[in-house]
């Protein structure tokens, strides 16, 4: 199944999501800001993103740059950074089985789908 970490306020969230159900592939849609990810589920999309912590973090988010911009945190800190402050978490993420993208742009859905 596909699930779709998801911001209705975001418009590269929203057109990732109407890619989506135009796939008409059965999907899950998580409201990340409501239902936040643990730490054990960020990690996860950590690896299957096959990033590192840093560049799931929005840097441009107020949050980011009054409290932790210039802090040289670990990559278990950022995952709790992020699971404090879900608003830091980079939108849309898509995961489909064992593969995972951002949707930024959101074309890149189609890519996994």
């Amino acid at each position: 199944m596909i699930t779709i970490y998801h911001n209705n306020r975001c418009s590269k969230s929203r057109e990732a999501l109407q890619i989506i159900e135009a796939s008409g592939k059965p999907f899950k849609v998580v409201k990340y800001l409501e239902d936040v990810p643990s730490k054990d589920e960020l990690n996860h999309i950590i690896d299957l993103l096959d990033i590192m912590p840093i560049d799931l973090i929005r840097k441009n988010e107020d949050v980011w740059k009054d409290n932790f911009k210039n802090e040289n945190l670990s990559d278990e800190a950022l995952v709790d950074v992020m699971v404090k402050y879900p608003k830091l978490i980079e939108r849309p993420i898509v995961i489909n089985g064992e593969k995972a993208v951002i949707g930024r742009p959101p074309q890149q859905v189609v890519d996994i789908l």
